[in-house]
């Protein structure tokens, strides 16, 4: 919230702040710069060409760039007996907004006179482009610079994660506004540093409602209620946003019935306050408190239908569940897809594959629910063939359909298949992850394959239990109880904790 807030300002101030970038091949279709000098100083004695021609053709090449077309912009620039340096500007930024960025830099390396503006532009191109070596060097290079320079080398640091750089420039700034506190306030709280975000914001006054939100929502997210409530109850004034948000971290920790008093107590409710009561209770399992206050909505969102028809598919009560999503005015991919996963979990199958073929647009979710449904229903047959077709219809494969796959390569011992997909999976950069990681462990060893079961079983970058427990498991099972002992010394070593799955393992030794 704050970093949006941040941009938004920023933008107010220099357009160019909001406008994505990409790169172009350069063209040369513009003078050089020693051209560009040359014809500056015959403009500067051609007197028959008036400041409102320059303004006309400025905004005749603003026009331009606005609709997309660059080169009615350059042919208008090219044309110009005198430019001033609005006219290099409005070309700069245009180009980037065109995403035409190496354009924009090599008619900024070829200007004869840059103001600050031209530097700001330029400056933000390269942050936006998430170019941050060059955009520092280039902020070095500035004659001069004003808190747009600034705040434009915090939010591209702070945007991208590098945290401590931005500080560095913020204790640098010689002044410092609103966004810069905000900026470095934000990236705090995103990037999970909520003890440098307190200090940062117990360290001046006269914070803006959006900074108070953004700590706040800092402290829900870590599930540190006490000091989100010393937030809330200090704030000077408070918004929907702010109600929101404490009701919402109540409600997601399980104390509904503080959730409750602050909802009757909260001045604004919105859509948003109703639907977090309504989630507070489907997710604490109080089917009815939800109801209650879903049927009392005085107006809903898909959120809202959503988060009811969920709580029913988790409680088992697929009829209630079907009722609600008929009398949906308006279903999204997540109103059919709960359905279909909820069929699915209960064995009915037969509805799944119905509503999965009435769907008039599905996503990656809806393919992998269904591969799931017929993998844990032991249609083995229909999983791999629904993968198939999901490949064919161009979706993209996720974990969870590389994972469902995998199980049922396991449960038919198709160890063939199985290796084809880990030749996939490795393409799209999932095989190191525990999740993907695990079902493909496990595939291996139920397939008796071991030693790729080992190769597995390395490549899985932060190991769970579970990792720890398949691979001993497969030893035991395979007889090769030596290499069984020592990876449960390896589990400890690594200060995994073994379970009760991990005993287990060692029956089949003894």
């Amino acid at each position: 919230m704050g970093g949006n807030y941040r941009w938004r300002q920023l933008h107010s101030s220099c357009p160019i702040q909001t406008i994505n970038f990409r790169s172009a091949k350069p063209r040369n279709s513009y003078p050089s710069k020693k051209t560009l000098t040359s014809q500056s100083n015959k403009k500067l004695q051609n007197s028959s060409t008036s400041d409102s021609d320059i303004v006309k053709w400025n905004i005749a090449i603003t026009t331009h760039m606005r609709n997309g077309r660059c080169e009615s912009a350059l042919r208008v620039f090219n044309s110009m007996s005198r430019r001033s340096s609005v006219s290099y500007n409005a070309m700069i930024s245009g180009y980037l907004k065109n995403h035409k960025f190496d354009l924009a830099t090599d008619l900024f390396d070829k200007m004869p006179e840059r103001d600050l503006f031209s530097w700001n532009v330029m400056l933000t191109g390269y942050v936006r482009n998430r170019d941050l070596t060059t955009a520092r060097a280039l902020f070095e290079r500035m004659p001069e610079r004003d808190i747009v320079s600034w705040n434009a080398m915090l939010s591209g640091y702070a945007q991208n994660g590098f945290i401590d750089e931005a500080r560095e420039i913020f204790d640098k700034m010689p002044l410092k506004n609103g966004i810069s506190w905000n900026g470095l306030l934000a990236a705090y709280v995103q990037n999970g540093r909520i003890e440098d975000a307190k200090k940062l914001f117990e360290s001046k006054m006269d914070w803006m409602l959006v900074s108070w939100n953004c700590l706040m929502g800092g402290f829900v997210r870590k599930r540190r209620l006490v000091d989100a409530r010393s937030v809330f109850d200090r704030m000077p004034v408070r918004d929907e946003v702010s109600w929101n948000t404490i009701i919402t971290g109540y409600a997601q920790n399980g104390e509904m019935e503080e959730a409750r008093r602050l909802f009757e107590e909260s001045p604004i409710q919105d859509v948003f306050t109703w639907t977090a009561m309504v989630s507070g209770y489907v997710q604490n399992g109080k089917l009815g408190e939800a109801r209650t206050i879903f049927d009392r909505m005085p107006e809903k969102n898909s959120v809202s239908w959503n988060a009811m028809i969920a709580g029913y598919v988790q409680c088992k009560r697929m009829d209630m569940a079907r009722e609600l999503f008929e009398a949906m005015p308006s279903r999204d991919a997540s109103s059919w897809n709960t359905m279909i996963t909820g069929y699915c979990q209960s064995g009915d199958i037969a509805h799944a594959r119905n509503l999965f073929d009435n769907m008039p647009q599905r996503d990656s979710i809806s393919w992998s629910a269904m591969i799931a449904g017929y993998s844990q229903n032991a249609c083995s047959e229909e999983a791999l063939h629904f993968f198939v077709e999901m490949q064919r219809d161009g979706e993209r494969l996720n974990r969870s359909s590389f994972t469902c796959a995998l199980s049922t390569c396991s449960n038919i011992a198709a160890l063939e298949l199985g290796k084809q997909l880990h030749c996939r999976l490795v393409k799209a950069g999932y095989q190191t992850g525990w999740f993907v990681g695990n079902a493909l462990l496990a595939m291996y060893c139920k397939c008796g394959s071991i030693d790729e079961a080992r190769d597995a079983f390395q490549e899985i970058l932060e190991k769970d239990v579970v990792s720890w427990n398949t691979m001993i498991h497969g030893y035991a099972r395979h007889g090769f109880g030596a290499e069984a002992l020592i990876v449960f010394e390896l589990m400890k070593t690594a200060g995994i904790r073994p379970d009760d799955a991990t005993m287990v393992c060692f029956d089949l030794l003894f």
